[in-house]
């Protein structure tokens, strides 16, 4: 069963919702499983278990959270353990423009630097789904499309 862990914070229930509409889009692929954690209850050790590693995070001054920055600060310990996993991300924000392409760079790029693989899409929402405060059905279905997304690459990938 390939792995696929949801790492979020969430201060007013926002990014919670994305999240578990991640899960929802994991559920559709076979032999993935959707693990969901908040931050605070993320150990790095759930990162080097896991085939794929999925980031949500509201969106503050154009960067991820303080606490999300300070998980993924800590990921030094584990360096060289994320290489080849699959990576994405998902932001919610209090409007439009304010900085929620930056915030998903910010988490996309530590994947990056660990040597995750981050899939792209073409279509819009190139970095990852957002959502402007509490997420609509077309946003939800955004972050269902990341978690069905991500689930197949890193299925693919384990075999």
């Amino acid at each position: 069963m390939t792995k696929i862990l949801i790492v979020y914070d969430s201060r007013t229930g926002n990014t919670e919702k994305m999240a578990l509409a991640v899960a929802e889009g994991v559920k559709k692929v076979k032999d993935a499983k959707a693990v969901v954690k908040a931050v605070d209850k993320a150990k790095l050790g759930d990162l080097t278990k896991a085939d794929a590693i999925i980031l949500g995070s509201p969106t503050y001054y154009g960067n991820m959270s303080g606490k999300m920055k300070s998980f993924i600060d800590k990921t030094y310990a584990v360096h060289g353990k994320l290489m080849g996993k699959v990576g994405g991300a998902f932001t919610s924000s209090g409007d439009t423009a304010c900085g929620a392409e930056t915030t998903l760079l910010s988490m996309l790029k530590a994947m990056l630097i660990h040597g995750m693989v981050v899939q792209g899409r073409y279509e819009n929402k190139h970095y990852g789904p957002t959502a402007v405060e509490s997420p609509n059905t077309k946003e939800i279905e955004s972050c269902e499309e990341l978690g069905e997304r991500v689930a197949r690459l890193a299925v693919a990938l384990r075999k």
